[in-house]
């Protein structure tokens, strides 16, 4: 019978832990606390060092301090598995860290029974990233729907703006380091003690094939010592979340054709591929590393299809970063998207999501594009009916009104919402309790859509300055323009029908 052993964590905590591993990754072993609310994770032989001390110590200390001690600090702790604090044992260091919610554990399994026994482990993002795993193995209710996956990925981008403008990298962002759960939209960034200070705490690690950038990759054979070598940091960090925002969407690598740049050396093909000649695989001008379909197993399609499911199904938004990291950005760490980039672009196109009208669609969602005949790319099913779309102003001045690019998808139950009415209101982990209920609500009734008012006390027809009072509704026609807010910064909304 493993023994229990107890320990005082640097904090002053008591801390207790089974004296049984229970998992090990890289360069750690893991024990569980004897009621599974934390783990301890003792560091394995070089490792345990000076600078691991130091740096863990920073970790649990002044970082944890500057992201969870702060305004919205406890809205953090949904996204992270930060370590509390740090212990020592024979010799070793260790650091304790909270058990993963229960979301991120797989509640049904794999397909026929569990053949694959992983019910009851984590959710790491690997086994949702691949179309095979996704369609061969894993039981349907594990899967979500599309509108999920975005905000999952949303979440992603919001961790790891965090702590990039707390002057942090993760150093090996990854699906192995990410664990998600689409059927809630929820994610979370773990392995946290391997945090990159610049010009203080170096990465431990080069990071996860997949996700390395080019420019690691090609310098890789220097000695670490080397100041032409480059080492994971924020700018890398950018091009990891990209892969991981693509893969996550599109269930595809965005590097990894049919290009071959070595036939005799499969290595150095690797590393050209991922390196020196990384291409992205939907390159517009150059198709040369597209994935052919004639090496694609069919338990991977639709999903490499490229043809069929374009990376530009994402919506405007996405489709503009992912041009910028995958092809100005590629080569060019400067160019890449940051993290709050991706953050913006994930929430306006949650606002551009429509439901598939087949309900026996897959995804269930899709990014609503007007400028063709609408249809879901995913199951082909094309949208039939009237179908509202607010395109949203903001006044910078009094009685003056600019385009934002950013338009709201309706159907019925969706919501209105403070950061639609107000552009100087953000949905992130600044957002007070107040601002988090919704305002209003879009209903169909014998074939005419209205807007429910239900907290906008500004709400008018700004033509006819007729007012809509709150528990009042408006029909929405073509050419409607509504006054949302008059406050600094208030919305204003113009109608536009369309047709399927």
């Amino acid at each position: 019978m493993p023994k229990l052993v107890t320990l005082t964590g640097a904090d002053g905590s008591t801390v207790e832990f089974i004296d049984e591993i229970k998992a090990s990754g890289g360069m750690k072993d893991i024990y569980f606390s004897p009621n599974k609310d934390y783990v301890v994770g003792f560091f394995r032989g070089d490792a345990n060092n000076a600078a691991t001390r130091e740096r863990v110590a920073m970790i649990t200390g002044t970082y944890r301090e500057r992201i969870f001690e702060q305004a919205g600090g406890a809205y953090w702790k949904k996204l992270f598995c930060w370590p509390t604090t740090t212990v020592e044992h024979e010799g070793r260091i260790g650091i304790v860290a909270p058990f993963y919610d229960a979301d991120f554990f797989f509640e049904f399994g794999s397909r026929n029974n569990d053949m694959l026994g992983i019910k009851g482990r984590d959710k790491e993002g690997k086994w949702f990233a691949s179309p095979s795993n996704r369609n061969k193995y894993l039981d349907p209710r594990e899967l979500g729907d599309w509108m999920r996956q975005v905000r999952l990925c949303l979440m992603i981008a919001r961790a790891v703006r965090r702590i990039h403008a707390a002057g942090l990298a993760h150093s090996d962002l990854s699906y192995k380091n990410v664990l998600i759960d689409p059927t809630t939209g929820r994610a979370c960034l773990i392995d946290i003690d391997g945090l990159v200070v610049p010009g203080k705490f170096p990465p431990d690690v080069v990071g996860t094939p997949d996700f390395i950038a080019p420019e690691c990759v090609i310098t890789a054979h220097l000695p670490r010592s080397d100041p032409n070598r480059k080492l994971p940091s924020i700018a890398t960090d950018r091009h990891a979340l990209a892969v991981l925002i693509y893969m996550y969407l599109l269930l595809r690598h965005p590097l990894r054709g049919d290009k071959v740049h070595d036939v005799d050396d499969p290595g150095r093909d690797e590393e050209l591929s991922m390196g020196e000649r990384a291409l992205f695989v939907e390159h517009p001008a150059d198709p040369s590393n597209r994935i052919r379909l004639a090496n694609v197993n069919p338990a991977e399609l639709p999903w490499k299809d490229t043809a069929r499911l374009p990376f530009t199904l994402t919506g405007p938004y996405l489709t503009d970063l992912f041009q910028r990291a995958f092809i100005d950005g590629l080569h060019n760490p400067a160019a890449r998207p940051t993290a709050d980039e991706w953050e913006n672009a994930l929430v306006k196109t949650v606002d551009l999501l429509q439901p598939c009208q087949n309900p026996a669609c897959d995804q269930k969602w899709f990014v609503f594009d007007n400028t063709t005949k609408p249809a879901c790319p995913f199951c082909g099913t094309r949208f039939r009916g009237a179908l509202p779309v607010l395109n949203l102003y903001s006044s910078r001045q009094e009685g003056s009104f600019r385009p934002e690019q950013h338009r709201l998808m309706v159907y019925s139950g969706q919501s209105l919402f403070h950061w639609h009415i107000d552009r100087n209101i953000v949905p992130n982990e600044r957002l007070d309790d107040a601002h988090k209920k919704r305002v209003g609500y879009f209903v169909l009734h014998q074939d005419v859509w209205y807007l429910v008012n239900e907290a906008m006390p500004d709400l008018m027809n700004a033509a006819s300055k007729e007012a809509i009072p709150v528990g009042a509704k408006v029909a929405l026609t073509d050419g409607l323009q509504l006054l949302a807010s008059r406050a600094p910064g208030g919305r204003l909304f113009v109608v536009q029908l369309v047709y399927g």
